[in-house]
């Protein structure tokens, strides 16, 4: 081969090369392009898939709304039976109510339903006492949360104050003012994790894989087989009592009852013989609470049941923020004076053997001797006017998590949001089950739960 041929045969082979160098080039391009176009694709999926959620979950909202407007018992807790607590279909999304069992014992398949806040003890209006009875609870912290509230800067026993605060970093005051959230306890001198949250990291009520693994996973727990919750599960804000009834109508105060109102309720109610019969408040007569008036008014439970929720007491040393008895938890009622930690488990199993969505407090005389009935009975209400509507929704394929919790309260024209909180990163709230039957979703988006 002579040297032309040669000088020819590199050129081609340097071509060769650098058409092989560019050919790769276009190809890692093209791989490069298509790699992010399908990123870019899978977020736009996931992007529509959060919008379809956050879209279940205000179609959930209405949903509870209509439900709380027009129950047939005005402050009773809708029936399971009586509505879809989840999954609710919302055209390719779902949306479910995050509700809470009566036990927390192997409780690891999620409970659905709609919650009552008055179900829980409100930290504005809640003794020291009543909150050192609360589970896992510390006298310091306890005490701190009283202190927080109070408009004084004077430490009770074992409390904090602005001086204690002060030496923190960062520093700040304590408020010394009603508590506006439950969140605020995470700034309340002691407080911990383990303490506000307990084993219940997720905040959904049921035990998780990771909640009972010991500390292979967070939170730490005992491994038990129980969920521990902390604090948070058993504190509100929300329940401060309005003074009217659903309907709009004045509710009647037993002890200041100047224009014989509750004469007229009775002989509306019940004629103007029956009413004669029944007792009415009189001469120096002062009632701590509404089932004290019961007990001494000779009427039936059937009949005092029908003007139960127009009935109110005047009593500036036991504020609002009463318990609603038909709902709160062993827990709460423990805490309760006149219940407390030796009659909380008798009253939760009476309560059991009620019809479903009894909206009175005449049963728990049954339960409790006279002297523990007019001790608890002040605490403690039938009804409620605040209602828990924790929601968690996803998209096409069981994409697109989300979470958000309101209050709605009553005693208007129709329920109103007082609160609202987007809780998606505290973790999966729907339980094991709902995460497997989601993943067969994802494999076939068309298909149904």
């Amino acid at each position: 081969m002579n040297l032309s041929s040669r000088s020819k045969s590199h050129q081609r082979g340097s071509v060769l090369i650098i058409v092989l160098w560019i050919s790769l080039g276009l190809v890692t391009i093209a791989l490069l392009f298509g790699h992010s176009m399908m990123l870019e694709f899978r977020a736009a999926e996931n992007r529509a898939a959060g919008w379809q959620a956050e879209q279940a979950i205000e179609a959930g909202l209405r949903y509870a709304t209509y439900l709380i407007k027009n129950l047939e018992d005005p402050g009773s807790i809708p029936l399971l039976e009586d509505y879809q607590s989840g999954p609710v279909a919302v055209g390719e999304a779902y949306f479910w109510f995050i509700g809470r069992a009566n036990s927390y014992l192997s409780n690891v398949t999620p409970f659905f339903g709609i919650q009552d806040e008055a179900a829980k003890l409100n930290l504005n209006t809640a003794t020291v006492e009543m909150l050192e009875l609360l589970p896992f609870m510390t006298p310091q912290f306890a005490a701190a949360i009283v202190d927080w509230r109070d408009e004084d800067d004077e430490p009770t026993e074992n409390g904090a104050e602005s001086d204690t605060y002060l030496q923190l970093t960062p520093a700040y005051e304590a408020k010394n003012a009603p508590f506006d959230s439950i969140d605020e306890l995470h700034m309340i001198f002691g407080a911990e994790p383990e303490l506000l949250y307990g084993e219940d990291i997720n905040r959904n009520g049921i035990l998780d894989l990771n909640e009972n693994d010991g500390d292979i996973t967070y939170p730490p727990d005992n491994q038990d087989g129980r969920l521990d919750p902390g604090i948070l599960e058993y504190v509100t804000v929300f329940t401060a009592n309005p003074d009217t009834e659903a309907e709009g109508a004045q509710s009647i105060d037993l002890n200041d009852d100047e224009d014989d109102q509750l004469e007229t309720l009775l002989e509306e109610t019940f004629g103007a013989e029956r009413a004669d019969e029944v007792s009415t408040p009189g001469g120096n007569t002062t009632y701590d609470s509404v089932l004290e008036y019961y007990n001494a008014s000779g009427m039936t439970a059937e009949e005092f049941a029908q003007i139960e929720g127009r009935l109110t007491v005047s009593n500036d040393e036991i504020p609002g923020g009463l318990i609603n008895v038909n709902t709160a938890s062993e827990a709460v009622l423990a805490c309760v004076p006149g219940i407390g930690l030796e009659n909380a488990a008798a009253v939760v199993a009476q309560r059991q053997s009620n019809e479903p969505g009894t909206a009175t407090i005449t049963w728990i005389s049954e339960i409790l001797d006279d002297d523990a009935v007019n001790e608890a009975s002040p605490y403690l209400t039938g009804t409620t006017s605040h209602y828990l509507i924790d929601l968690a929704a996803v998209g096409r394929g069981g994409k697109g998590y989300r979470r958000t919790q309101f209050v709605l309260e009553t005693g208007g024209e129709s329920p109103r949001i007082i609160a609202r909180k987007n809780l998606p990163r505290i973790g999966w709230a729907l339980g094991e089950q709902t995460r497997v039957q989601l993943a067969e979703l994802k494999q076939n988006p068309l298909r149904r739960f």
